[in-house]
Parts: C-alpha cells; structure tokens; sequence
C-alpha cells in the first residue's frame, strides 16, 4: 500500500535508528558527571507526617542532598503546584486546595513525594531514602467516589472538588414525561495507566545563569511555565528540551513534581541531576485516565426515535485538583455525549460531581472515549430493551443534514455516519452473525457482537507555528510546535513540506521540542498535531514563495509563479527551485530570505468519526474471552499518510480492547495499590489483539485547507463501547442482564457459574 507521500506502508525515517538502537531518549542524553534522584514515597494513603528525621540519610556515603518541604522552601521554590479550579453551575467556587511539591503536614495518596535524596550513584540515592526515619499517623481512607466520607482537605467540603452542570433541565424532563418509553443504566469506567513503553524521566542542569530541563514530555512550553513560576526565575533563564519520547497517551502532557524538584537540586549543587522513574513508581504516580461512574438515561417516542437525554456523573480527581482544566473536561464530556445522534435542541443535560480520592491524580482528558462508551453502552442496552435491531436504533437517530448544531453548541461541518455504518454492516458481514453465533454454540462457546459509532474532536490549542531555514548546502530544517511521542511526526512533516514544495525529503530536518528553538507551541495532545501543524506550515510556504518570487522578480524581469516546486514564468526557459532560490539569495547576502516563520490558527475543530464492529468468543469453561473479528470504518476527511493512520487505528484499538478484557488500577480499602507492576496489571499482549480490518469512508473537513480531521484517538474512542459491547451481547445469551467492565476471565467464569 502506497500513501499520499509515496511512503511505503510501515515506512518511516525514524524507524531505522529506533530498530538500531540509536534512539536518543532522556535516558541516552544524560551529562557525564551527573548525579541520581530517588525519592521517599508516601506508604500510606492518608496520614499525618508527625516526624521526619533527615540526618542519618544525609551520612549516607555519596550523598550529596537530602530534602523535604521546608528545605524545598529555603532553597527559594514556590511549593504549590498548578492545579484549576472550576466553579460550580451557580457560580459558586469550586476547591481550590494546594497541592505541594513535597508532602506538607499531611500525605493524601499512596506515592505521594515526602522527601527527595540526590547522590552520586542510584545505590546510594536509594540508601539515602532508606537511612530517612519518617513518622505517619494513619488518618481515615477515602477511596470511593460518592460525596462525603474522611475528608482529604479542609477547602473540599464532602470531598467535592466542583460540580457542573449543562443543559435545559426542565426541558428534558418535560421530554421524559411524554415518552413512550424510557431507559435508564448505571455505567463504570475503571480507572487504568497510561503505561507507556518509556516511563517518566528527566534531569536538570545549571549552567550558573540558565537552567536546561530534558524531560520526556509532550512539548516544552507548559513545563517551561511552570517551572518558571516555582522556582521564581525569568522565562528567558529556562530551556526546556524534549528528546525522544516512548508514549505520552495525555499523561506526560504534565508537569510533575519530580521534574521541580530535580531542577531546584540541580540549581542548588550545580551540578546536572537525574531522575527516571521504575515501573512500580509508575503505577503509583502517574496521572491516570478515566475512573468514573455515570447514571445514562434516553427517552424514547413511540417510532424509537430519541427525545431526551441525561447523565448523572460521578468522577474521580484524585487526591488533587489537576492541572489541566476540569471544567473543559466537563464540558467536552457534555459536548461527546450529543455524538452522531440527532437530539432535539437542548434536550440534554448532564451533571455531575469531581470528586477527591486517596489515589493519585485522574487524568480523563477531555472525556471522549469516555462519553462515547457511556451513549454506545446505553445504546446497545436500549436495543435490547425495545426489542429492536441495534443498527436500526441508530441509524433512526442519526444526524443526517450538516452543518449541524448539536445541543451543547458544537458545529459539526460535514459526515456521513450512515454510510459508515452500513458499510460497516457489509464490510463485517453481520448477515452471517448468527450463524457463526450457532457455530460456536455448537462448540460449548458463547460469540457476541458489539457495535459502536463514534465522534470526536480534535483538541489543544488551534494555533501552531512553522519555521523553515535554508542551511548552506542546501539542507533545509523545519521546525515544529508539535512534540512526537511515537506517531511518526518527522516522517509526516518533511514529507508534507516537501510535496507542498519540492523540496527532497531526504533535504529535511525536523526539528521539534525545544524551548530555545521554537518561540511557541502547543505541544501533542488532542489529535491536533498534524492538522494543527500542517496548517501552520502552509501558511508558511505561502508567505516564503512570495517572499522568494518578489526577490527573483529582477532576475525573470517579472514575478514568477510558484509551481511544482519551481519559480518561472511562461515562455522562459531559466527556473528555480526553492533551495536554488535560497542559495542565489545567500550570495547576495539577502540573510533574511534563509529563515521563514509563520503563525496561523485553525477557524474552527473538525470531527473525526466512524463505527466500529467488534465480535468476541467466550469460553464459559475459562472465563477466557478473544477478540475474533474486528472490522473498523473511519471518516478522518483527507489523509495525508494512510500507513501512519492505520497504525494510529491499531494501537488505539488495542488500548480500548486492553481496557475492557484486562486493564484496571485496582486499590484496597486502605487506598494501597494492588495493580503496581505488569505481574499484576494486565497489559494486552500480541495473542490478545486479532486482525483489525480498517477501511476509510472520508467526508473532507471545511474547518481546515487540508479537509483532514485528526486520528489519534479514535481507535480507542470506539474500540472501549464496541468491544465491551460484544462481550454483554455473549452474557445476555445466557440471560446475564447486565455487567460492567473490566471483563478479566475469572469475572466472566464467575457470572456464568452464577446462571448455570
């Protein structure tokens, strides 16, 4: 298979170094001479620090720092870590409770940083950690999500750290009351770690004047901010750097306070200080996704069509406020759950409650796959209970005139859901379901099939910025706002760059992730990099071939045109590419013509969708469930590397499937960690993922030149209700109701011992 660049499929120019070996991650870029981090960890998940003696850790041989809060403090940092806080439906402010670098008075998760020991070797740093003698009362655990219990802190009455609210109440309950039928269900989404192939890392230098973090993140500029504000220095005396990243999934989009407080120690001993987190302080410090319980309900008129709907929410924010906006989080969740269903104006509300646990942060993003799997999962439940084909109660209640306005205010610009499911349909051959069902019956097994049409939108910032410098020779660097985690970035810019201008891609360097470098950026995150970005960089061709054709007017004795990736004009036989442009410039000392920047911003969010068709095998024997067939069709508008996309559509896929078959953060009572290694959480391995079928039915965006509309999400975003539908649809066979995911083998062997 070709793309649109002529890239073989699989093919990019940073897999040869990564096959090699030759990746440059923070790991591979550390100083020569520099000295290890390790930390003392919290190992209760509330309590009281009635005690903390530094001393005999700080007579550790090769020890060079030991720190808790009051030495961060003296040391000139602002302890207290960004975090939003949101105010409520009326107006009222949410919670606003700080969030300390290193624990103040009181521990609030399991993992949370008590003190920090900096040394010359990593043995000696962890001997430092375990020379620390630290007194905890235990306090009262909070772990559910429900308001009220122990109290986390004094500024979140009930444990509450905001409410929200959108939508016309009395409407839908007007709509409730003259349906003809209605449907309510209880959903869980568990919690589950991003647990990229890379865990967190980073390390610091001061050079005396300018401090240089290297962190694998999601772009520079957000911790370039942060760190500016805690340890009070001047935006221009930071240089934030993003080598190679293994996996961001939204969790290293952050700051954490690890990356402080190596930074402050750097500044302090003047001398490069490293940190790169195990497995297990992963598990227990990483941010995590989703984790919340969702009270979905649909009003329906007699010809099945929708009416109304609302959902109560109940989510988990963890120990602390997070850093990103919970109120965007709410109101994308709200803003999801209208998704390719055509609701009456208003008709919807959703409310909701983020609540305080004693669990590390949950990071939900902006609630797409998690919305999306509460509507499909109350969908597929519908059907059942309407007695009606589960294709048919969707393509009933499609959107089908654009653009449209959904209630929560969004505007979709173009789609076509109804095709992509019907070519779905064909595409899986759903007309053979039952008798593969039959066969399998035959078997002692149990098949079910689980469907999911989806919409997303693609997020951050809608600005991007481009720069293009000519380099003596001929090479050409571009330079990006975008930061790859492992989507094949390099490989998709040059080669956008050079079909936009002739340029030889193998002329290209892509230069991404860092803060001297680039002036602005908003990092990776959303589904906005290549939209976002090739924007920007059309804007900047634009602006550099006027640029260019103005000055080699004298030469043509007119203004040239730009095409195919030369300069001339009609009857004349002279030409110029762009880089002969660039060198004829440089002879004549024209320097300004050999760097080319420009800032453009999207006018609007397009909407990546499609339908998912999922089919699963259970062994009642075992529990065991596999993923047999999985057939996928996506409308992502024009895309610009189909080989990259697909491999985006897998791996999203494989995340999704991970989630409901194995996945889950699982705590105690006491808010301790069960779940903290890969022995014991349950990553899907290669035999659990099956041949997924892919297929494109694209309607081109209006919101961006390009028509494109974002892909990096949307795997997931249908795999989790598609798959988890398949595996009810296999239960309700033997007349289980109802059961929410993870669906591990020991689960599913125990519900179906419960019907025999």
């Amino acid at each position: 298979m070709q793309d649109t660049f002529g890239l073989a499929q699989g093919g990019r120019r940073e897999d040869l170094r990564f096959l090699k070996g030759e990746g440059r991650y923070v790991a591979d870029l550390v100083p020569a001479g520099a000295l290890f981090a390790a930390f003392l960890r919290a190992p209760q998940a509330h309590a009281r620090i009635t005690g903390l003696d530094l001393t005999a850790a700080r007579a550790v041989p090769g020890v060079r720092l030991v720190w808790a809060l009051p030495d961060l403090e003296a040391a000139g940092v602002n302890p207290a870590m960004r975090g939003y806080r949101v105010n409520g439906p009326d107006g009222s402010p949410g919670a606003g409770p700080e969030r300390p670098v290193l624990a103040r008075d009181i521990v609030r998760f399991a993992g949370e940083l008590i003190a920090c020991v900096v040394a010359a070797t990593p043995a000696a740093a962890r001997d430092g950690v375990e020379a620390i003698l630290a007194d905890l009362d235990d306090l009262p655990v909070k772990t559910d999500l429900a308001p009220g219990g122990p109290a986390l802190h004094p500024e979140a009455p009930d444990n509450i750290g905001y409410r929200f609210a959108l939508g016309d109440a009395p409407a839908v309950e007007a709509a409730f009351a003259r349906a003809a039928r209605t449907v309510s269900l209880q959903i869980a989404d568990h919690r589950v770690a991003a647990a990229s192939m890379e865990p967190r890392g980073a390390f610091a230098e001061w050079d005396g004047t300018r401090l240089h973090l290297c962190v694998n993140g999601q772009g520079v500029w957000g911790q370039k901010a942060q760190l500016a504000t805690q340890l009070n220095l001047p935006p221009e005396a930071i240089r934030v750097t993003n080598p190679d990243v293994g996996g961001g999934f939204g969790m290293k989009a952050m700051n954490y306070p690890e990356y402080i407080v190596i930074a402050a120690a750097a500044r302090a001993l003047g001398a490069p200080v490293f940190w790169m987190s195990d497995r297990s302080e992963a598990m227990l410090s990483d941010n995590a996704g989703r984790d919340l319980i969702s009270q979905a309900e649909l009003a329906f008129d007699a010809d099945h069509r929708i009416l109304a709907y609302r959902v109560h929410n109940l989510s988990a924010l963890g120990a602390y406020n997070s850093q990103f906006g919970q109120g965007v989080q709410s109101e994308m969740f709200a803003r999801v759950l209208t998704g390719v269903y055509d609701i009456p104006a208003a008709l919807l509300t959703v409310e909701g409650i983020y609540s305080n646990t004693c669990q590390t942060d949950a990071y939900r993003g902006a609630g797409r796959p998690e919305a999306i799997y509460v509507l499909e999962t109350l969908m597929d439940h519908a059907a059942r209970a309407l007695d009606i084909c589960r294709f048919d109660l969707r393509r009933r209640n499609f959107i089908r005139h654009f653009p449209h306005k959904t209630p929560m205010g969004e505007l979709y610009d173009v789609g076509d859901f109804h095709a992509a499911l019907t070519r779905l349909e064909l595409s899986a051959d759903t007309a053979g379901f039952e008798d593969r069902r039959r066969t399998e019956a035959g078997r002692g097994l149990l098949r079910g099939m689980g469907v999911a049409s989806y919409i997303e939108a693609i997020m951050g910032a809608p600005s991007e910025a481009s720069q293009i410098a000519f380099l003596p020779g001929g090479k050409v660097t571009l330079r990006v706002g975008t930061q790859s985690n492992g989507q094949g970035h390099e490989t998709v810019f040059a080669e956008f760059l050079a079909r936009e201008t002739g340029i030889p891609a193998e002329d290209i360097t892509v230069i991404q992730g860092d803060s001297d470098l680039i002036a602005v950026g908003g990092g990776t995150g959303g589904s906005r990099s290549v939209t976002v970005q090739t924007h920007a960089t059309r804007a900047n061709i634009a602006q550099m071939t006027a640029a260019f054709a103005a000055f080699l007017t004298p030469e043509f004795g007119a203004v040239p045109e730009f095409a195919e990736g030369r300069f001339s004009l009609p009857g004349q036989n002279r030409s110029f590419t762009l880089q002969e442009a660039a060198a004829l410039a440089q002879d004549q000392g024209r320097e300004d013509l050999t760097s080319h920047r420009a800032e453009a911003t999207l006018p609007a969010r397009s909407f990546p969708n499609g339908a998912h068709l999922c089919e699963v095998v259970i062994d009642p024997e075992t529990g065991a469930t596999s993923v047999d067939r999985y057939h996928i069709i996506d409308d992502f508008g024009t895309l610009l590397a189909p080989a990259l996309v697909l491999g985006q559509v897998h791996g999203g896929v494989v995340q999704g499937l991970g989630q409901v078959l194995s996945e889950a953060l699982v705590y105690d009572d006491q808010g301790q960690l069960l779940t903290g290694s890969f022995m014991d959480y349950a990553m899907p391995r290669a035999a659990d993922v099956p041949m997924i079928e892919v297929d494109f039915a694209p309607v081109p965006s209006t919101a961006n030149s390009l028509g494109m509309k974002g892909c990096g999400e949307a795997g997931t975003v249908g795999a989790m209700a598609a798959v988890a539908n398949a595996v009810r649809d296999a239960l309700a066979s033997q007349g289980i109701g109802y059961a929410d995911m993870p669906f591990p083998p020991v689960k599913l062997w125990s519900l179906l011992q419960q019907r025999a």
